[in-house]
């Protein structure tokens, strides 16, 4: 299996600690956020990694290598100046995910979520790890029902962890979905994930879990700080 880890955001509101450093290279218990990951990934038989970056790029290979102390390979892949959001990085680093269904995670969240309780492959088109809402997010993003689906509606909703099992052909018919994707196709497509998310929902293609233990959207210093103290 292989995976796409998300690292391309600027982390405006971690500045001024990411001007120098990209948010998932920011460390929380003596090592960076997205090592804690790659650990996972490594123990879950993950072979391949892709990372995206943008601001900052050149401070990954530094940090993390080829990935063969983690005991896999690490593809970088360089977005530009500009991140290309969640739909268009996945959708740019499809060719070297491949074609079987893939893990994505975000490289700038610290859980202690088991990968090893995820199903082999997505039932459908995706299967979503969902936690509870945190203060900063209380709206949360999907319903998840007693059969396992997810939905975009109303109901009691979860967040997204950041974490998924993604089969390519979610992205098939991109365009018909979310329209002229911002930027065009120079170089590539900038698109955000979620309406793809939300019309495979309304198909019955997505499934989720609930992880009711630890995990922190690391994006501001103070919630940095908590889990360098929690960890600690």
């Amino acid at each position: 299996m292989r995976a796409l880890l998300f690292a391309a955001g600027r982390g405006e509101r971690m500045r001024p600690l990411t001007d120098r450093l990209p948010k998932p290279l920011l460390e929380a218990g003596g090592r960076p956020l997205i090592a804690w990951h790659l650990d996972k990934l490594a123990a879950l038989g993950v072979d391949e990694v892709v990372i995206n970056t943008s601001w900052l790029h050149h401070c990954f290979a530094p940090a993390l290598g080829d990935g063969s102390r983690f005991g896999l390979r690490i593809h970088y892949l360089h977005e530009g100046d500009t991140p290309l959001e969640t739909g268009g990085g996945m959708l740019n680093a499809m060719p070297l995910l491949g074609d079987a269904p893939f893990l994505v995670v975000n490289g700038d969240v610290w859980t202690d979520f088991d990968f090893r309780t995820l199903p082999p492959r997505p039932s459908g088109l995706a299967h979503l790890v969902m936690v509870d809402n945190p203060p900063q997010h209380p709206e949360g993003d999907f319903v998840l029902d007693a059969a396992g689906q997810l939905h975009p509606g109303e109901g009691p909703r979860l967040t997204y962890a950041g974490i998924g099992l993604y089969h390519p052909r979610l992205l098939d018919g991109w365009q018909e979905v979310v329209g002229e994707a911002p930027g065009g196709t120079d170089p590539a497509p900038r698109f955000a994930l979620a309406p793809l998310l939300s019309a495979a929902m309304a198909r019955g293609e997505v499934t989720g879990q609930h992880h009711r233990g630890r995990w922190t959207d690391v994006g501001t210093p103070e919630r940095l700080q908590a889990l360098r103290a929690a960890l600690s």
